[in-house]
């Protein structure tokens, strides 16, 4: 489909960015100019209010201006991946990033070595107090913060840095090559890294069986260079963690955002605690496949198939807003403004970006990119891209450019609410025992991927670095056969672990995003817990739910989850999660029988 023909309300609005590429092109070179005049601050950032006043702000504009030019850019690039002129412009705006924060790598160590008594001093006018909890950060961050000479060398090994990931990419996605997967019939089946899944859920058994085969056989003929690339990315995040004074590698990931190691072993523990669920979930689907053995190539497939459900766009935009009306008015008012403002880019064009996101900056409206299906998988996809795109509206609301964004961490949880919200809403108004079922099946799948996944992920990723922090080798024997043992112990007994799955880890590009995997899994725990008390407490806890909202950074993102009602520094969230799945898996146990 031609980007052209789409009718323009399916079309996103870039104009709140720039009105045109020409405007896009004035305000580069201007900001180019205005970076240099950044260097009079140098020296001076604590001599006096007005002269740290000012240069904050500078810094928020430089910054606030820069995030412009990167996302238009972007978002014009997604629009057509083929077009070379949007991936220049991205090109262009990345390496005036890079040389920006070249320019200023002064700013942070030169505030660090002021006085701390003369920076409270400074912070006690009623100007400066809005940055208290930003100064409070720095200070908690000084001893992992070296001098102006060295943060600047730092900022060049980072680019040397990028090597492993770029490969690994460049290898996944430019130079393997699969054989065609052969189905029951002898017809061939176009097999790559986008196409394996699909073919996983096949109900052709004897196409599942032969993509899997196929697909770990290249993996395979490539594991020693795979495997020296995870060392390589896992020895670059200890390098930087040791020279940042941290003990190691995931306490300096999670360092950012003020995560306790801990709360990723919660996580794990949690989960580990509850298996017997994952592992009767498992059964169910060997029984209503009626198979003999459940491999690991069956787990993808549909139990629940050949149910009819088509959604229109227009059709699951009323759904979803409807759906979250326990979140209140001037909520769902939000969501129409998604609609009505032209928050979306809708349908699958040529040339357009896979898969779906939220995005945008503190000065533009959110903006969502999808590729929408008539169906209920891009129904659900739609409410957490949403809820993504609230969570950034309402933070920009309410809080100042300092505090105008929210960490990783939190990321996930306003998405996944809504999609819970959804589900509910779903079940309580679609009576249809096929359908029903459909639905259910979905969430349970949801829990699969997200936390049983996830977190098998992230205890991996875990225990390749501790391995080469306390002195061994993550050689491609111990990286296959430590995968392969963590694959029995969350799958169980009722699935045959087969042989290849050993080789899966390499084609995971999250074990590059240095201990990103483990957020996905925290904050769907979160959410089912807050969308929970969402619909069994009502305003009490959509008032703490809207909070956490709009609370950007202007907390750690640890205390405004507590606030909001999921205290990641414990099981219970996780375990509630797990009871949810649990009471899941019963529910659908009864319909299929």
């Amino acid at each position: 489909m031609k980007r052209e023909s789409i009718d323009q309300k399916y079309l996103w609005d870039l104009t709140d960015l720039f009105v045109s590429d020409e405007a896009w092109e004035t305000a580069l070179t201007e900001l180019k100019e205005a970076s240099k005049a950044f260097q009079l601050y140098k020296g001076r950032l604590l001599e006096s209010r007005e002269t740290l006043r000012s240069a904050l702000e500078t810094y928020e504009n430089l910054s606030r201006k820069l995030m412009n030019l990167v996302t238009y850019a972007r978002l014009k690039m997604d629009e057509n991946t083929k077009e070379s002129k949007y991936q220049g412009m991205v090109s262009r705006s990345e390496k005036l990033a890079t040389e920006i924060q070249k320019e200023n790598a002064f700013f942070i160590p030169e505030l660090l070595e002021g006085d701390e008594k003369t920076i409270e001093a400074l912070l006690n006018h009623e100007d400066l107090s809005h940055y208290k909890k930003y100064f409070s950060d720095l200070l908690r961050k000084k001893p992992h913060i070296l001098s102006e000479e060295m943060e600047s060398v730092l900022a060049r090994v980072g680019e040397l840095g990028d090597a492993p990931s770029n490969a690994y990419g460049m290898l996944l996605n430019a130079d393997m090559t699969f054989e065609e997967a052969v189905d029951a019939q002898g017809e061939g089946h176009a097999l790559t890294n986008g196409s394996y899944v699909p073919l996983l859920m096949s109900k052709d058994r004897s196409l599942r069986k032969d993509a899997f085969e196929k697909y770990y056989k290249v993996y395979e003929g490539h594991i020693n260079t795979l495997s020296s690339l995870l060392q390589s990315e896992v020895n670059k995040n200890i390098f930087f963690s040791k020279m940042r004074n941290f003990s190691s590698a995931r306490e300096a990931a999670l360092f950012e955002n003020n995560i306790p190691v801990t709360v990723p072993d919660r996580l794990i523990e949690a989960v580990n605690n509850n298996l017997e669920s994952f592992y009767k979930y498992m059964e169910l689907r060997k029984k209503v496949l009626g198979l003999d053995e459940l491999h690991l190539y069956d787990i993808y497939t549909p139990i629940v198939s050949g149910v009819d459900f088509p959604i229109t766009y227009d059709e699951a935009g009323t759904m979803v807003t409807d759906a979250l009306a326990p979140l209140g008015k001037e909520y769902q008012e939000g969501i129409r403004s998604a609609f009505s403002q032209r928050w979306i880019d809708v349908y699958e064009t040529e040339g357009k970006r896979s898969g779906a996101y939220s995005a945008g900056t503190y000065d533009s409206r959110p903006y969502v990119l999808l590729n929408h299906k008539d169906d209920m998988n891009s129904m659900f996809t739609l409410a957490h891209e949403l809820g993504h795109s609230m969570h950034s509206y309402l933070t920009r609301q309410n809080q100042p450019y300092v505090y105008g964004n929210y960490s990783i961490f939190v990321a996930e949880v306003a998405s996944t609410t809504n999609e819970a919200l959804l589900n509910d809403y779903l079940l309580k108004t679609v009576e249809d025992k096929e359908k029903r079922k459909y639905i259910l099946n979905h969430y349970l799948e949801q829990f699969r991927g997200t936390i049983f996944r996830q977190t098998m992920f992230a205890e991996f990723e875990r225990d390749i670095h501790q391995r080469v922090e306390q002195g061994g080798a993550l050689t491609n024997e111990f990286l296959c056969d430590h995968y392969l043992k963590l694959n029995k112990k969350y799958f169980g007994p009722d699935v045959v672990i087969d042989d290849q799955i050993k080789y899966e880890w390499s084609r995971i590009p999250h074990m590059y995003y240095n201990f990103y995997v483990y957020q996905y899994a925290t904050g769907f725990s979160a959410a089912i817990a807050l969308s929970d008390q969402i619909l069994k407490e009502g305003k009490p806890a959509v008032d703490r739910f809207l909070e956490f909202l709009s609370s950007g950074s202007s907390d750690y993102p640890i205390d405004i989850l507590r606030k909001a009602g999921a205290d990641m520094e414990t099981k219970d969230p996780v375990s509630n999660a797990m009871k949810v799945f649990k009471e899941g898996v019963e529910e659908l146990e009864k319909l299929m029988s």
